[in-house]
């Protein structure tokens, strides 16, 4: 017992030692958000004080220092220490549960907020934080319940009835929340917030002109306050009103962080995406001055620089980019890009090849120079690189599109076929697949499979406008099914009203139905969208040569063989309808001399 009395000295010392380094047990000056683990400041009622017995006090210290490192088990220990010290400390069992609650273990969280919630708390941070526990355990109607609780013993706080209003968006119930946050409003000194909330009950109840109008009044009464400024941001680019957005990001740029790169970052997208280039550019530099090295935006001034056709800048920013990293592969294929751009293949098909020698299983830079030899008409070559394409990576259905439109071209058919169909076995669901295996059916005389590969792409896309125009076509050329031709020919015209070849193809339904002044009115709409088309040009003759309009005919065929010089079959026609020999004309002639010219190999080489 002596020795007791002997130890009491030492141990106020120490504990006049430790009170004497600054130190707050807990405290919460931000908005508390529901379901979330926040500390509690020690309050001036008994039941949200720490203990006073000195023993425990010394085990809320080590337990709080323990939490602030985020040491949770040893925290709990002390917690529990200083709890069998005092056992009726309404304070340890609600920095227990709070405890509990951050390291996940939610039953035992529940069981200490339990005691909390049935005790006669009157400190409004200790019952708001039971609230985000059991929020957070889900337990809504528990939680609901102390925050009223907490409403009555404050109800001038606002804060807990932003609290509230949180939990009550999060579990959707929003007019309850909208009500709530209006009360929390009517206390505040500072309503931003309740404003940003209310304006984010707006986006989600899709009233956006009250969602606008509130995050604008959050803005307006707090302009450093940065979330309504992003989510109003946001309400625009959803409305599609990109120059709206760009006037909020502009807004926070100067009333919250101008160095902001995130939301730079937001500016340039919404200015490329506007093709406002200049103005992206603008943002780009902003982003390089404060970050010299930031590689997507020195990456994005170059590809602006290509849009605004600034080839040699844009081809200097990309290079500078290598310089330093060479082994950059999505850089160097951009600068393909560029070089194609300018025209300049032999460069472009260097930077593909410097890629592929890089790193030879690259898929891209296989694609890359696919696509570019086939631009090139240079076939063969295209065909091996999309090959490779596809079988590194064959859940890609790009490779296997271009792979058999290389295809076609050579007029290999069934390998191109092949092709549509190996894609279509990787992707079902890619109508753009079906719709090619199509055209290639049809090239074959597969009649019937054009037609399956038709309507299995118009299941995938019903909106697929050039399966539409084509099967109707198809229809119409065939002398079938023609009314049907004319209604899929019309459904391809309301997804693209102004293509000149589904024009074409509604007259030419219209002229097989017989209804020749409607097909002459498509027709020559179809002239004047597409211009110099031989296949529209040989329709329109028809027409006219239908209506008896023999020398309207004649001069439509004519300006047909001017096109295409070498379609046998409509000079076929033209003498077999006693209209004389269009070879012999001089137009015609020219036309054949000029496509002789074109197609030698010193013409064709230097079109490349």
């Amino acid at each position: 017992m002596r020795q007791g009395c002997e130890v009491r000295p030492t141990w106020y010392r120490i504990l006049l030692s430790l009170l004497s380094i600054p130190f707050i047990v807990v405290s919460c000056t931000a908005l508390p958000q529901a379901g979330t683990g926040t500390g509690l400041p020690p309050g001036s009622s008994a039941a949200g004080s720490p203990p006073a017995d000195p023993e425990a006090y010394y085990h809320v210290i080590l337990g709080n220092q323990a939490e602030q490192a985020q040491d949770f088990e040893r925290a709990i220990r002390e917690y529990q220490a200083a709890l069998r010290a005092d056992p009726s400390s309404i304070f340890l069992q609600a920095r227990l549960a709070s405890v509990y609650f951050s390291k996940g273990e939610m039953a035992n969280a529940i069981r200490y907020a339990d005691k909390v919630a049935a005790a006669d708390v009157r400190q409004v941070s200790v019952l708001t934080q039971m609230a985000s526990v059991y929020a957070g355990a889900g337990l809504v109607d528990q939680a609901l319940g102390l925050y009223d609780r907490a409403v009555k013993l404050e109800p001038d706080n606002s804060e807990t009835y932003y609290s509230k209003g949180i939990l009550l968006v999060n579990v959707k119930r929003l007019d309850e929340a909208a009500r709530t946050f209006e009360r929390g409003i009517e206390k505040s000194k500072d309503a931003a917030i309740g404003y940003y909330y209310l304006g984010r009950i707006g986006v989600e109840q899709k009233q956006f002109d009250k969602a606008v109008a509130n995050f604008d009044k959050a803005m307006t009464l707090n302009p450093s306050f940065e979330p309504p400024y992003v989510a109003l941001a946001a309400v625009y680019e959803a409305k599609g009103d990109r120059k709206k957005a760009a006037e909020v990001y502009r807004r926070y740029l100067q009333a919250v962080n101008q160095n902001s790169k995130e939301i730079r970052q937001h500016l340039v997208q919404l200015y490329i995406a506007d093709k406002a280039y200049p103005e992206a550019l603008a943002e780009l530099q902003e982003i390089l001055a404060q970050d010299p090295d930031d590689l997507d935006a020195q990456l994005r001034s170059g590809l602006v620089y290509g849009e605004l056709k600034e080839y040699a800048k844009a081809v200097e920013q990309l290079n500078k980019i290598l310089a330093l990293r060479p082994a950059e592969l999505k850089v160097r294929d951009y600068l393909g890009l560029i070089y194609e751009e300018q025209k300049d293949y032999d460069k472009a098909m260097e930077a593909y090849e410097r890629n592929l020698k890089l790193q030879p299983a690259y898929v891209d830079g296989h694609m890359h120079k696919g696509y570019l030899l086939f631009r090139l008409k240079r076939y063969p070559e295209a065909v091996a690189s999309l090959q490779e394409a596809v079988k590194l990576n064959p859940k890609h259905p790009d490779g296997y599109l271009l792979l058999g439109l290389t295809y076609m071209q050579v007029e290999a058919y069934g390998e191109a076929a092949h092709a549509f169909e190996e894609g279509i076995r990787y992707h079902p669901a890619n109508a753009d697949l079906h719709f090619n295996l199509g055209t290639a059916y049809d090239k074959l005389n597969r009649w019937d499979d054009v037609v399956k590969a038709m309507e299995a792409a118009l299941r995938i896309d019903a909106k697929h406008a050039d399966a539409l125009n084509y099967l109707g076509y198809s229809y119409a050329e065939r002398g079938i099914k023609v009314d049907e031709a004319v209604s899929l020919i019309n459904r391809a015209l309301d997804v693209k009203p102004d293509n000149g070849y589904y024009v074409d193809s509604l007259a030419w339904a219209f002229f097989k139905l017989g209804r020749l002044d409607e097909a002459l009115v498509e027709m020559k709409r179809a002239v004047a969208l597409v211009g110099d088309d031989p296949v529209i040009f040989e329709h329109l003759g028809e027409i006219y040569f239908r209506q008896n309009r023999v020398q309207d005919a004649r001069e439509a065929w004519v300006r047909s063989l001017e096109l295409d010089p070498s379609n046998v079959k409509l000079i076929e026609r033209f003498q077999s309808r006693g209209l004389g020999d269009p070879t012999l004309e001089e137009r015609v002639q020219q036309a054949k001399r000029r496509v002789s010219k074109n197609s030698s190999p010193s013409s064709t080489q230097s079109t490349q």
